[in-house]
């Protein structure tokens, strides 16, 4: 039979096939002209999606604005961040349309954000900004890609490895201010309430709370000068010196220690040979070892290794010194403007309160974490510690009368 011979004509074709066979070229045609036409976004996608495009605005401006007060490297990964985010700009707008338009303001995260930046610095801001780019809602919206969600997180550990850096410089004198603040608002608060637990007089009080403050503040720098100077003796005695440069030249070359030396630093045998070998001039090396340690030890402006983040050994106790003064005394203020009874009490507190709420909000900051959470904790650390010295200075009070 031919093949022609097996054609059915169309008037004999099979009515339900010809149905099926319509309605499947009707379901096929149907994403491509939903394609051709995407439908209407709703009132509330076009809200969502402005915001979106609105938050990416600030944050694109925020890098960009970091990156002219940064040089090098720094300006040019803040200047990448930037354009990632005029990426995801321009996906929005792309969304939006004609409806991009009239933006509303950014949320409040971003506009704290700008804030902070023109009055804190940058590892403020990094700080903040880690965490908005942790908190992107990217992951669970179907309208953004898994791209942009996958940008969102690559651009949190860049900016956590910014941030870094920023945290480090600010190591060793700023942790001692800020803790020193901390320790003088909690040690004397609670100092002066126990005593004001007791029954005695106001006078008797803000005597108590000076002496808190000036013995508190001295052994806060003490300790925090003893505290980093041991940590810097201990980097001075653990670093590599040059003996092995000095010695070098009058070694066997086949009989000696050299090689052990550079296993106990940590090289394999293979390396450590190697490194000996350069060492004893079996073969040329292009590398300078005299310049990789400071020449001169006591010079604290050197980096080397932790120093940077250990910092100054005075600077640390002039920090301590002068913040725990500070912060014990906030506790004594009412008392010193003449204040007395549950007046100065409550004064007192709410001034406490505020300032622990701001030292933690910095430490929130600073590491990555909310403000609001960190400040919460310090605040019922120093009022929990108050309450209990004022309980056991009101059984103290009556065990003595």
């Amino acid at each position: 039979m031919s093949p022609s011979s097996e054609q059915q004509h169309p008037d004999d074709a099979d009515p339900a096939a010809s149905s099926a066979s319509s309605a499947e070229s009707t379901d096929q045609s149907a994403p491509e002209s939903a394609g051709a036409q995407a439908p209407e976004p709703s009132r509330q996608q076009i809200r969502r999606w402005r915001k979106y495009l609105a938050d990416e605005i600030a944050e694109g401006r925020l890098y960009a604005d970091l990156a002219e007060r940064k040089q090098g490297e720094e300006r040019q990964i803040l200047l990448g961040l930037a354009a990632a985010e005029k990426r995801h700009e321009q996906h929005w707008r792309d969304l939006l349309g004609e409806h991009a338009q009239r933006l509303p303001s950014p949320s409040a995260h971003r506009v704290l954000l700008g804030w902070m930046a023109r009055i804190f610095g940058s590892v403020f801001i990094l700080a903040l900004a880690q965490r908005a780019e942790g908190d992107s809602p990217y992951a669970h919206d179907e309208s953004a890609t898994r791209g942009m969600a996958a940008d969102e997180e690559i651009h949190e550990e860049v900016v956590r490895a910014l941030a870094a850096r920023g945290r480090e410089k600010l190591s060793g004198g700023f942790r001692a201010a800020v803790f020193g603040a901390n320790d003088g608002l909690v040690s004397n608060f609670a100092l002066i309430m126990g005593m004001g637990g007791t029954g005695v007089g106001a006078t008797v009080v803000l005597l108590t709370g000076i002496a808190g403050l000036l013995a508190g503040a001295l052994s806060m720098a003490a300790g925090e000068f003893i505290s980093v100077r041991s940590q810097r003796e201990l980097l001075d005695a653990t670093r590599p010196t040059h003996a092995t440069l000095r010695a070098a030249p009058d070694l066997d070359l086949d009989h000696n220690e050299l090689v052990l030396v550079y296993r106990a630093r940590g090289l394999s045998r293979e390396d450590a040979e190697h490194r000996a070998l350069e060492r004893l001039g079996a073969f040329e090396c292009d590398c300078r070892p005299e310049l990789s340690v400071p020449k001169d030890p006591e010079d604290e402006t050197e980096a080397w290794g932790g120093y940077e983040v250990v910092g100054s050994a005075w600077t640390a106790a002039g920090s301590s010194f002068c913040f725990f003064a500070v912060g014990a005394l906030i506790p004594i203020l009412p008392y010193l403007i003449g204040a007395v009874g549950w007046a100065a009490v409550a004064i007192s507190t709410a001034l406490v309160g505020t300032a622990l709420m701001c030292t933690g909000a910095v430490v929130g900051l600073l590491s990555g974490a909310s403000p609001l959470s960190r400040g919460l904790r310090q605040l019922a650390i120093g009022l929990g510690a108050a309450a209990l010295t004022y309980a056991l200075g009101s059984v103290l009070g009556v065990s003595v009368a």
